[in-house]
């Protein structure tokens, strides 16, 4: 008998168009495995109202925007299943059954959870929903028999989480229903924003989006942090920790000429003003192809919804029938 089909469950929160820092961490890869793999895109709005709670209508113009960044940057909905996870129900009831597998104070405890408690500045004020998010990505991760999840390091302890879940239900219902996932960390997980903070974030506002326009992208270019230390042109210059030259590493695709750039930007005689043209020159042809596409996209956003909507009872029937085990696994088939 041959192995099962690697599948893989992936996605993000619809809070605002997609930038080019997911396109690194997340949707290079997904674009590469849909040709090998049965892959499962979600477009989480239900996770992004665990935050979003009070702007429901930030989520709802933004399911939009994310599939027609997916689709612009090549995920073929041929190929791979788009999604909106709220119209999954097979989802919530697992998450309910999971949730008797999962402590409180195992929650409170989880490292991501933690980070982002304090990074939203709830205080002693989380939402419960908020608290149990991770058990709920167990359920869109499990549902699906997903055996691969990319995420970045910080969410690792999330698929940590999950694999708990899987365990302790097999192990007290005596079944093997439920599969184990790998985490996939991409080799460049993230990108820094363009002011030099750790992470590009929508809510930092330092980010080059996918939508982007060509007068947009190069103002965004020109503002970005580079070394403070190199103040003439003729100042050796630091690479490492350099935004753009972080930029170029990931979307450059001469490597002998960027390898060259760096060793002159280094020795000093290198102007960052050179470097940013170079980034805007990549960036440009990259962006204009996707742009383009988009842009053919937004003229019908009926058929967009369309195909989300086809993924979507895919994905809704996978899902029910790991639910149907489930409920089999526990005696509650009546």
């Amino acid at each position: 008998m041959s192995a099962r089909k690697k599948v893989i469950l992936t996605g993000d929160r619809p809070t605002g168009p997609l930038h080019v820092g997911h396109y690194i961490g997340s949707l290079k890869n997904r674009v590469e495995l849909q040709d090998t793999c049965d892959q499962f895109v979600m477009i989480a709005d239900v996770q992004a109202l665990t935050d979003n709670y009070e702007h429901p209508e930030k989520v709802r113009e933004n399911i939009l925007q994310v599939a027609m960044d997916y689709m612009a940057v090549g995920i073929d909905p041929t190929k791979s299943t788009i999604l909106i996870q709220s119209l999954i129900p097979a989802l919530f009831e697992l998450t309910v059954y999971y949730l008797n597998l999962v402590t409180w104070n195992r929650l409170k405890h989880n490292p991501t959870v933690k980070q982002e408690i304090v990074q939203k500045g709830y205080g002693e004020s989380v939402p419960a929903g908020f608290m149990v998010y991770p058990v709920s990505q167990a359920a869109d991760i499990t549902a699906f028999k997903a055996d691969l999840v990319p995420v970045g390091e910080d969410q690792i302890p999330m698929i940590e989480q999950t694999n708990e879940v899987v365990r302790n239900f097999n192990r007290i219902y005596k079944s093997e229903v439920l599969v184990e996932c790998q985490a996939y960390v991409p080799k460049m997980a993230r990108l820094p924003g363009t002011d030099g903070k750790a992470k590009m974030s929508k809510s930092l506002g330092n980010c080059i989006y996918l939508s982007d326009s060509p007068d947009d992208v190069a103002k965004k270019i020109k503002g970005m942090y580079t070394d403070p230390g190199h103040l003439r042109v003729e100042d050796p210059g630091k690479v490492e920790g350099n935004p753009v030259f972080t930029y170029l590493d990931a979307f450059d695709p001469d490597k002998e000429g960027l390898e060259a750039m760096k060793a002159h930007y280094t020795r000093g005689g290198l102007g960052d003003s050179i470097v940013k043209k170079r980034l805007l020159e990549v960036l440009q042809a990259f962006l204009e192809p996707v742009r383009k596409k988009r842009e053919e996209l937004a003229k019908d956003p009926a058929q967009v919804m369309q195909i989300i909507q086809k993924g979507t009872q895919r994905a809704r029937e996978v899902a029910h029938q790991t639910l149907m085990d489930v409920r089999k696994a526990m005696r509650l088939d009546y």
